[in-house]
């Protein structure tokens, strides 16, 4: 099987987690505290700014509010 992910192993599921996290509002110090890391910039890392989500919320009709 050849998938082409960008993350292996147990960091994939460490980087799936945190992001589930941020998605759902945990803030990132619980986040930090969950993963074990001893500080706030290492988590910073995973507040890169989704583009998928951001796409979906820029979609939408303004329609008679302008």
């Amino acid at each position: 099987m050849n998938l082409n992910i960008k993350h292996h192993g147990p960091h994939a599921l460490r980087h799936a987690c945190a992001t589930h996290l941020i998605n759902e509002g945990v803030t990132l110090k619980e986040i930090s505290d969950h993963l074990g890391h001893q500080g706030l910039d290492t988590t910073r890392i995973y507040t890169k700014v989704d583009l998928t989500s951001l796409r979906k919320v820029a979609d939408f009709n303004l329609g008679d509010l302008l």
